[in-house]
């Protein structure tokens, strides 16, 4: 079974050409799961202020455990080449959550402790969730405008922090005039592949752009990083953020968020049906949450951003065009391997953040043309406006306002209100059920 899911090819002559473009591809694969992950566990790391050798080591904890998931997933889960990865709502509520607990005074280690437990719990509530098939409910609720509403909160989030990425303002407050240069050739370079002709070329523009910018960079753009290899005693350290504590605001935000996150898993399933022409069937949904579920429960101890599928793997699948299953197994092996073997970890964590993003940042852009396809057929009457532009623009407003902003707002409720794509997507879900719009448009 597994050799026929890697190496099988779609016409049934094996050639050495089909086993080439595979592994190319399975590399591409690799560098969108490792740009993906890489700046996840640096930054949680330093906001709980982890010596270098605890965040090299959670790093490689990222590697080996997303590149786990996304095996599992494709063998077992829902069969799809999509990656399961550390969550960019889950990313943002976790430094919320360090931010709001030191304007409260809240010791980081009870944050961080706080945060495992309700982790845990959370991951535990989402298996039984997708066990108990209740996603069905989460089905009904997901309207094409609650859909629409995501994709474009996400696509904004994401692209904000891959252009602070790559043009260095992440990283020293300002424009790195060298850094934000080179990004910008990798963003042109990597659209004008993307764009171009079709052929291999075009279907391997993220990694080329990877291995081009990345070189560059080396030869003096921007400072070296420095290459720390972990130990194995730091690969498999637990509770880095602190000993388990029951802060019960911390734990409450943590559980929502866990059952919040499970929208992913819909949003990803739905948007990947366009993708390859086919229904996701209702098993490939309850498979999935309980994965990823298992995924978030064992986050908390091993102190990771929780997991959830990609919907961002909808844009990069759109546009590298190769939507077959075992070069994204290929890769998802290889960054197994890339995690488990400390010094691979420590020299691979080299990598420019600002190259990552500025590649990112171009295959993200499919995230937009997936949220304007969920509306086809939509009637643009001022109702429908109203439904759509509210939730959009009330979350992008959050997105824009700093998050300092928030801290006169009681306790828990500051990470799920600072955070715009979570109260988009809620403002859209309770238009979505309190108002009959079919009713109001039926009398228009």
């Amino acid at each position: 079974m597994l050799s026929r899911l890697f190496f099988e090819s779609p016409h049934k002559n094996q050639s050495l050409h089909t086993g080439s473009v595979t592994l190319l591809a399975g590399l591409q694969w690799l560098g969108f799961m490792f740009a993906n992950t890489i700046v996840i566990p640096l930054s949680v790391g330093t906001s709980f202020h982890n010596t270098p050798g605890e965040i090299s080591g959670a790093m490689a904890r990222s590697f080996w455990l997303t590149g786990l998931a996304c095996l599992l997933q494709a063998i077992f889960g829902h069969r799809l080449p999509l990656m399961e990865g550390q969550s960019g709502l889950w990313w943002g509520v976790i430094l919320g959550l360090v931010s709001m607990g030191t304007s409260a005074g809240i010791p980081l280690s009870t944050v961080g402790g706080s945060l495992a437990v309700g982790v845990m719990a959370g991951g535990l509530l989402v298996s039984v969730f997708g066990s108990l098939g209740w996603h069905r409910g989460l089905n009904r609720l997901f309207t094409p405008i609650v859909m629409a509403v995501l994709l474009f909160l996400l696509s904004a989030q994401l692209i904000d922090l891959f252009f602070q990425g790559m043009t260095g303002i992440s990283q020293t407050g300002k424009v790195n005039l060298p850094m934000a240069g080179l990004a910008l050739a990798v963003v042109l370079l990597v659209s004008a592949l993307t764009i171009g002709p079709k052929g291999l070329v075009s279907n391997f523009a993220i990694l080329i752009g990877l291995a081009v910018g990345w070189a560059i960079y080396e030869l003096g753009i921007g400072p070296t990083v420095a290459h720390v290899t972990p130990t194995v005693s730091e690969i498999f350290r637990t509770f880095t953020w602190g000993r388990p504590s029951l802060n019960w605001g911390i734990i409450l935000a943590a559980v929502l968020t866990a059952l919040i996150n499970t929208t992913n898993t819909v949003a990803t399933l739905r948007a990947a049906q366009d993708v390859f022409g086919r229904s996701v069937a209702d098993g490939q949904y309850r498979r999935s949450l309980i994965l990823t579920g298992l995924y978030t429960f064992i986050s908390g101890p091993f102190n990771l951003v929780p997991y959830a599928p990609y919907t961002s793997s909808i844009g990069f699948l759109r546009t590298t065009r190769l939507l077959a299953r075992a070069p994204f197994m290929v890769g998802a092996l290889l960054f197994t391997v890339l995690g488990a073997v400390p010094w691979l970890a420590g020299f691979f964590a080299t990598m420019p953040i600002s190259v990552g993003d500025a590649v990112l940042f171009v295959a993200y852009l499919q995230l937009f043309g997936s949220a304007l396809g969920t509306l086809k057929g939509m009637e643009f009457s001022f109702r429908g406006i109203f439904r759509l532009a509210l939730p959009v623009l009330s979350g992008l407003a959050i997105l824009a306002t700093p998050k300092a902003a928030f801290s006169s707002l009681p306790g828990f409720s500051q990470a799920i209100l600072s955070n715009g794509m979570l109260v988009g997507i809620l403002v859209s879900v309770l238009l979505e059920v309190a108002v009959p719009w079919q009713a109001l448009d039926g009398r228009s």
